[in-house]
């Protein structure tokens, strides 16, 4: 039963290459705008800043963006009395190529909190894992550059195993070799618990639905609140009482 399932999850994962990209293209637009008004509000107050840096994921394709995990993750600060600002920068059908030539412009105003989510779409177009790995690499040291005290967060991915064992190994073992390299935080699996479930993830099989980002959100949180929380509130914190918030 369990190969079925993850037949499926790859079967999808290979439609949404080749179809998923106009109706993406059509958010970027936007995405573009309502990222450059959050940037603006940002400017105007004294919160710390949190952005999440990624593709369809953190773009909560498919979804209001409310229920995406960056705006549950701003509810949950919200709800501690936390004095941050989160901008969700995701943009649908995003390659790590494609985050590279806009993050530029996207650090023009100053960030405390990067989360980088890029790769996926690399994967699944079976883009050289070397070239992947640099582009991360790259945008990891723009961001260091920029400011050397932004928290850089990475969050790991995984990918199903059409393009063969080899590539899928490399490609998971990408993300904890950079975040151990660059001595950065990581999110081991960003879909850990909802990858390959049917009723956590849209028609598409790939894109969580809300329940699925919710199980996201938890994921992100583990990790994220090791940085945003005093050390004393982050070991009472625990995954069940922050679940109540949403």
């Amino acid at each position: 039963m369990l190969k079925v399932l993850k037949f499926r999850y790859f079967l999808w994962a290979l439609m949404v290459i080749g179809c998923g990209e106009s109706t993406e293209q059509k958010q970027s637009d936007g995405a573009t705008k309502e990222i450059s008004t959050t940037q603006k509000e940002v400017i105007d107050t004294n919160q710390k800043v949190i952005l999440f840096y990624g593709n369809s994921l953190t773009a909560a394709y498919g979804l209001d963006t409310k229920e995406g995990f960056p705006n549950r993750i701003q509810q949950r600060l919200d709800s501690l009395g936390l004095e941050y600002k989160v901008i969700n920068s995701g943009l649908s059908g995003e390659t790590t190529s494609g985050g590279l030539n806009r993050l530029d412009w996207v650090l023009n105003h100053p960030v405390d909190i990067f989360v980088l989510e890029l790769g996926a779409n690399d994967g699944l177009r079976g883009i050289p894992i070397s070239e992947s790995m640099n582009n991360l690499q790259a945008m990891i040291d723009m961001v260091k550059d920029k400011n050397p005290e932004t928290i850089i967060i990475l969050a790991g991915m995984q990918i199903p195993p059409n393009m063969g064992a080899d590539y899928t190994s490399q490609f998971m073992a990408m993300y904890p070799a950079l975040a151990k390299s660059n001595e950065i935080l990581l999110i081991p699996f960003l879909l850990e618990g909802v990858a390959g479930i049917p009723e956590l993830n849209l028609e598409d099989g790939i894109h969580p639905t809300a329940e699925g980002q919710k199980i996201v959100t938890n994921n992100v949180w583990k990790i994220l609140k090791s940085v945003v929380l005093p050390k004393t509130d982050t070991e009472v914190t625990t995954t069940t009482e922050v679940d109540k918030l949403n």
